[in-house]
């Protein structure tokens, strides 16, 4: 299978809703250049004008929900929803196995003077939709990923906030859609086509799994009658300041954020990712579906920012990007896939069955080629 790679960046024609111009071109290329000839200014004054909108004037509510990670870009965004002069309630949806830098960073957006609300799931059954995402749809994230959206909607409804302040729309940044990428919102359309549901709904696990309905409470986002009755509008921060997530790094590291001893694992920075043991296993199972990983995506993001040369960015990407992920964040794999009770031989026969075989080189039997440490080798690299 060739593999048609962007010729600005290093994203592959294989990611999911990225498209490319008759230049080979990709979409997120294509965004990031389109933001010269955007109104920065004028989309400034627009979000002034929502600060006005959704401020309290008589202090009674928080002015805006918050979601927050812990990372460089959530600290972000509370650095900057408070030089707007807005009063937020943070919003932390637990992540699935949480780091000690991921603690320290959500106890240091703490210590920027917030409210800060962290909501946590039984993880018995976070532990078995763990299992369950990894299985079913290829992704030990699922419950994260889907709580990160519906937690703070609802926390939100509970507390009558009417503004959720998100940050960047990864359709624009990473690539996708043209709708999608150059919208201001995020609402359940939006949330189920990017918001990492993968197909797969609470009803299906309650049918499928027998999980009670009343454990998935936290999974669910509440109705469209629920947030038009509450009229609840959640926005894009990155649509009205430019996103950088260099540049939020340094911004969070100058306000106590922490970054990682060295390179963190399938990466190729230190200040991203660091609150969970479990994303070197989803970044590995979107190498297996899709032939890249996260060094591809930052490598690509600094692409087009002028930070690193494509050339560089290749050397980089061949020997970072999808390494079998026996550690992660220092913590080894067998100690991540314990409480999930998978074993590493059952976690590489889940790899073997989500690996696209059209991509990877396989030995005179039809089996998959792998190094001593379980590396795969693609097939090509014309870069």
């Amino acid at each position: 299978m060739l593999i048609k790679y962007c010729k600005v960046c290093v994203l592959p024609s294989t990611k999911p809703d990225l498209g490319f111009d008759q230049n080979n071109i990709c979409d997120a290329c294509n965004n990031y250049q389109n933001r010269k000839s955007i109104d920065w200014k004028k989309r400034y004054e627009d979000l002034l004008i929502l600060v006005k909108k959704y401020k309290n004037i008589d202090f009674s509510n928080w002015d805006c929900v918050v979601p927050v990670s812990g990372g460089k870009d959530s600290t972000y965004q509370v650095l900057q929803v408070i030089k707007l002069g807005l009063n937020p309630l943070c919003v932390t949806s637990t992540t699935c196995d949480l780091s000690d830098l991921g603690k320290k960073n959500i106890q240091n957006i703490k210590n920027l003077g917030v409210d800060l609300i962290e909501v946590s799931p039984d993880p018995k059954i976070r532990a078995r939709l763990n299992a369950i995402g990894l299985k079913r749809v290829g992704d030990i994230s699922w419950p994260e990923h889907v709580g990160i959206f519906t937690i703070p909607v609802q926390i939100a409804l509970k507390f009558n906030i009417k503004l959720i302040v998100w940050g960047e729309n990864s359709q624009n940044e990473y690539g996708g859609p043209s709708e999608a990428s150059n919208s201001n919102i995020l609402n359940r359309r939006w949330l189920e086509e990017f918001g990492g549901l993968l197909g797969m709904r609470t009803s299906d696990i309650i049918k499928l799994d027998n999980i009670h309905k009343k454990k998935l409470i936290h999974y669910e986002y509440p109705s469209e009658e629920l947030l038009k009755n509450a009229q609840i509008e959640g926005v894009f921060l990155g649509h009205y300041i430019p996103w950088d997530g260099l540049n939020n790094s340094l911004i969070a590291q100058m306000n106590g954020f922490s970054t990682y001893e060295k390179l963190v694992e399938g990466s190729i920075v230190n200040y991203e990712n660091l609150d969970n043991h479990q994303t070197g296993i989803h970044d590995y199972f979107k190498f297996l579906k899709f032939g890249f990983g996260r060094a591809s995506d930052i490598a690509s993001l600094l692409i087009r920012r002028g930070k690193l040369d494509r050339s560089d960015a290749i050397k980089l990407v061949k020997k970072l990007d999808g390494k079998f992920p026996w550690y992660y964040l220092g913590k080894k794999l067998e100690d991540i896939l314990k409480p999930l009770n998978i074993s590493i031989d059952e976690f590489v026969n889940i790899c073997d069955e989500f690996t696209n075989k059209k991509i990877f080189k396989k030995d005179n039997d039809g089996k998959l080629f792998k190094d001593n440490m379980g590396n795969l080798e693609k097939n090509n690299y014309d870069n």
